[in-house]
Order: C-alpha cells, then structure tokens, then sequence
C-alpha cells in the first residue's frame, strides 16, 4: 500500500513539473526554436513538429528518472 502512494506521489509531482513547464515555456527563449524543428508555413495552414524539442525533452527526462532509479 505504501509503494502505490510513493507512486502517486511521484506521478503528481512530475505532473505537476511538465504543468509549471508548460505555464513557463513561453519564456525559454531557446525551446522551440532549435535546429531541427520542422516548421512549415503556407498560405493558409501552419504545420509545426518540434523534433529536436522533443528529442531534447526526452534525453532530459531519460536521464532525470535515471538518476531517480539508481537509489
């Protein structure tokens, strides 16, 4: 029973990191903006797929809940 609230803990507190994030980004200045990111504008339609954020977001986390598992 403890394990499932030590779980749920860390579930809301990483829930509660990516929504501070996401209030924040805007004011990462590099974020969204690195090479790679795909970004298309036509006439009427914008298409936009962060790559390199996203790959940049994932080596992050992968290494943040690397750490976390060693202990």
């Amino acid at each position: 029973m403890q394990q499932i609230a030590k779980t749920l803990i860390a579930c809301g507190a990483v829930l509660l990191g990516t929504g501070l994030l996401l209030l924040f980004f805007h004011k990462v200045p590099f974020l969204g903006k690195l090479p790679g990111d795909i970004y298309i504008q036509k006439k009427n339609a914008t298409f936009y797929f962060p790559l390199m954020t996203s790959f940049l977001v994932s080596v992050i986390l992968s290494l943040f809940f690397w750490l976390i598992s060693r202990r």
